[in-house]
């Protein structure tokens, strides 16, 4: 099995001991959880659940862009919410992003998550070869 991590400077930087993503076999892309943050400021997005939702999934889609997939080829994420009372706010914005091939999804209610987000998402791509 072959490992190569993913380093971009179009996500926010690892702020511990992980990759943003790392592509398995040259084949299959693991992205690690993303928060809201500004790559270009390394600052938190403040506001409510659609602006962190849409820059959160603007950071997965660096990482995927940076491991030579995209949005299209993402077959499952997880989405981790604050409060679930949010969902269809966040689903809104999700759509805009998976209109054209909605992968299949886990999304629960977290107690607490980095940084006091209210949002955090990963997923899992293919590469199309």
């Amino acid at each position: 099995m072959s490992l190569q991590k993913i380093l971009t400077a179009d996500a926010p930087k690892p702020i511990g001991p992980y990759s943003q993503g790392i592509i398995v076999d040259g084949r299959f892309v693991y992205t690690a959880g993303q928060v809201a943050i500004d790559p270009a400021t390394n600052q938190l997005i403040v506001g409510d659940i659609k602006i962190q939702t849409r820059q959160v999934l603007k950071n997965v889609e660096a990482i995927l862009k940076a491991a030579g997939t995209s949005m299209n080829s993402v077959v499952k994420t997880t989405v981790f919410l604050k409060d679930f009372s949010d969902f269809a706010a966040m689903n809104e914005v999700y759509a805009e992003f998976f209109s054209a091939s909605a992968p299949a999804r886990s999304t629960v209610e977290v107690a607490r998550l980095p940084r006091d987000m209210k949002v955090e998402i990963e997923a899992l791509a293919v590469i199309e070869k």
